[in-house]
């Protein structure tokens, strides 16, 4: 429990942290007063001043907050309504954009640290009828050696390569018997039927060995980047999934996200750096998204004062918008938060 309670807590405020930076060095280099930099929320445990702006530490470690003069008020000098169009853009997107390069510094250190990888190789098991793969003609005994020229190592490997290409076909390199290597390509499915996958096989891993696994900094670096490129495939594909399959997202609140923090700070430091990693990218996604109160909300008004050119809607009007979305957030994560602890108590998975 103390595990679980202090790395969900730690990665919270590095994740909270790194977001509201993001807000607070932009709007300071736009000369927008910072009345605030608070992390978490009230009630206060610690406060001092410095200049202009009181940085405090609060109770409530679920978030923080950059309180700006006049975040709807053009009239006060001095105020972030009181900027330009563009600069507005950027203060408000400053958030996500650090918890967007945040991955790239954690994914980095966790390739760095040596860590165990299974390495396997991957059978076809079974290859369902009618499916994609069954008519670009695998077959059950064919290991798969690469998917798009990258080598398998692992049974994780075929199904992260499948879900970032689906709808797209992907050459598959196979070794049947001792008839050697064989090219095949097919189209993972969107929808494909229950139990079958996307492409219609199941798979085996067979000669398991663990070895021990860490990179250089000069190919960490450059394999983070391209590692959070792909997770961002992967989310649009889940996006673009809810739609072809006519599914409802299935989302987890704060105590299933820390209850998985947990399970992952058992495993090592790096599988918690990685979940840190896809916990920074969710934030960074959920707070661009347009609703009100969510600093997409905010870029909404001002995307729309842009469109109007230049005629702004009211401070105030805005402002109760805003207050509105912030009061539905809260009460959409308690919902959340009450099938979360429901789960545990039952004994059922908080994964979605």
């Amino acid at each position: 429990m103390a595990l679980t309670t202090v790395s969900f807590i730690g990665i919270l405020i590095l994740l909270v942290f790194a977001h509201e930076f993001g807000h607070f060095i932009t709007a300071k280099l736009a000369r927008v007063k910072v009345e605030e930099f608070g992390i978490g929320f009230p009630p206060r445990i610690i406060s001092f001043k410095r200049g202009e702006t009181t940085y405090s530490l609060n109770a409530i470690p679920l978030g923080g907050f950059t309180k700006m003069l006049g975040e709807e008020d053009p009239t006060l000098s001095g105020s972030l309504a009181s900027k330009s169009i563009p600069i507005r853009f950027l203060v408000l997107s400053a958030g996500s954009l650090m918890n967007l390069l945040l991955p790239i510094l954690l994914f980095s250190i966790s390739f760095m640290i040596p860590h165990d990888m299974v390495l396997e190789k991957v059978q076809v098991q079974e290859v369902a009828s009618g499916s994609p793969a069954q008519i670009a003609g695998i077959q059950p005994g064919d290991t798969i050696l690469a998917i798009n020229d990258r080598t398998i190592k692992n049974r994780g490997d075929v199904g992260y390569i499948i879900q970032l290409n689906l709808g797209s076909e992907v050459n598959v390199l196979l070794q049947r018997g001792e008839f050697g290597q064989q090219e095949v390509s097919l189209k993972p499915r969107w929808n494909p039927p229950e139990g079958q996958g996307a492409t219609g096989i199941s798979i085996i891993g067979v000669d398991s060995t663990i070895v021990r696994e860490s990179y250089p900094i000069w190919k960490a670096v450059p394999s983070s980047i391209i590692h959070c490129g792909e997770i961002l495939v992967l989310f649009r594909n889940e996006v673009v999934g809810w739609f072809i399959r006519g599914t409802a997202p299935q989302l987890t609140g704060p105590i299933g996200i820390a209850t998985l923090t947990g399970e992952m700070a058992k495993a090592g430091l790096s599988p918690l750096l990685e979940f840190a990693a896809l916990i920074s990218i969710n934030l960074a996604l959920i707070n661009l998204f347009p609703f009100p109160g969510l600093d997409g909300g905010r870029l909404i008004f001002v995307a729309l004062e842009w469109v109007r050119r230049g005629k702004r809607i009211s401070p105030k009007r805005e402002g109760v918008v805003h207050l509105i979305g912030f009061i539905v957030l809260i009460l959409l994560i308690v919902v959340i938060s009450y099938y979360d602890i429901a789960n545990i108590i039952h004994g059922e998975s908080v994964l979605p």
